[in-house]
C-alpha cells in the first residue's frame, strides 16, 4: 500500500497546478504580438509543460508548482526574443 501525501503535499501540487492553468490565457493571448505559427509552438510548449506538471503530481509534488516558474520564463523568452529578432509588434 502506498501512503498518502500529507496535507502540505496537496496544497502545493494544487496551488502548482491552478498557477500553470492561470497562464495559459496569456499564451493564447501571444497572438496579439505574435504570428499563428508561434502561438501555437507556445501552446504546445504550455501543453508539455502541463503533462509534465500532471507526471510530477504524484512522485514529487513540491517540484509541480516550478512548473509555472518555468513556463512564464519560456514564453517571456519566447515572446521578447521574437519582438527583438522577427520583428513581431502588437
Amino acid at each position: 500500500m502506498s501512503e498518502s501525501p500529507s496535507l502540505a503535499a496537496k496544497v502545493v501540487r494544487m496551488l502548482g497546478i491552478v498557477a500553470h492553468l492561470v497562464l495559459l490565457p496569456y499564451y493564447l493571448a501571444s497572438g496579439l504580438v505574435a504570428p499563428l505559427w508561434a502561438v501555437i509552438v507556445l501552446v504546445a510548449v504550455w501543453a508539455a509543460l502541463l503533462v509534465v506538471a500532471l507526471r510530477l503530481w504524484k512522485t514529487r509534488p513540491f517540484l509541480v508548482p516550478l512548473v509555472p516558474v518555468v513556463a512564464v520564463a519560456i514564453w517571456f523568452a519566447a515572446v521578447t526574443a521574437g519582438e527583438t529578432w522577427l520583428n513581431w509588434t502588437a
